[in-house]
């Protein structure tokens, strides 16, 4: 299926961005651990786009139970930033990567905490199909959250918490989105066009169920904090 317009003037729009607002988000010099992370588009049955996300594992010892898009640590036998994308989606989803084109690959992003440095592949799901959590150990559940719901105001508003983070969030499906997450996609759908109006000002409280102890190692990371 043809891709729409859309995503390839979000590919362009981001490659023609000022160079400072990505700056903020660069890896330091001496680097971090290189993984990478598939934001995957295809056509949705019910006309329109989605978009592919998955749920941490409840069991994992890092970011238990957020909402993520598919992807993780680049290997060795790994080419590209994309070849890892495509890789670990496949692994975590079962998505086959012949049916997937390969858009873009977006600007580094620096996540301090854990000093990962996050590759963004932009993908569009040509040859679209079911999703599963096919490694429970990884995915406890994978979607794909159509965008006619996710632009919609009324699932939109700011993430906040004592520590001062603020960024957006999405609500899907009973899927918490924000942080890392929220901020990608929304800096995308922004780049894209595709956003409509929505409250800023509508606040929304970090739950407790995302921060064990009191503390996500994510807190202070987002891709469009700046945006929000």
């Amino acid at each position: 299926m043809t891709r729409p317009a859309w995503i390839d003037r979000a590919r362009d729009a981001i490659s023609a961005a000022d160079s400072g607002y990505f700056e903020r988000f660069s890896p330091p010099e001496e680097g971090g651990r290189q993984s990478s992370v598939l934001i995957l588009f295809g056509p949705h049955d019910g006309g329109g786009e989605d978009v592919v996300l998955t749920q941490r594992a409840h069991t994992l010892r890092s970011q238990p139970g957020d909402v993520s898009f598919p992807g993780g640590k680049r290997e060795p036998s790994d080419a590209t930033p994309a070849d890892a994308a495509l890789r670990e989606t496949h692994e975590e989803v079962g998505i086959d990567p012949a049916t997937v084109d390969v858009v873009a690959e977006l600007p580094d992003i620096y996540l301090s905490p854990r000093q990962f440095v996050v590759t963004p592949v932009l993908g569009w799901w040509r040859e679209p199909g079911p999703v599963d959590a096919v490694d429970p150990r990884e995915v406890h559940r994978a979607v794909r959250a159509p965008l006619s719901h996710l632009l919609d105001p009324a699932a939109r508003f700011t993430v906040t918490h004592p520590s001062g983070y603020r960024g957006p969030g999405f609500e899907f499906d009973g899927l918490f989105i924000w942080g890392f997450t929220a901020g990608l996609l929304s800096a995308v759908l922004d780049f894209g066009g595709l956003t409509v109006p929505w409250d800023r000002d509508v606040e929304r409280p970090l739950p407790d169920s995302y921060r064990p102890g009191g503390r996500r190692d994510a807190l202070t990371q987002t891709a469009t904090e700046g945006r929000s």
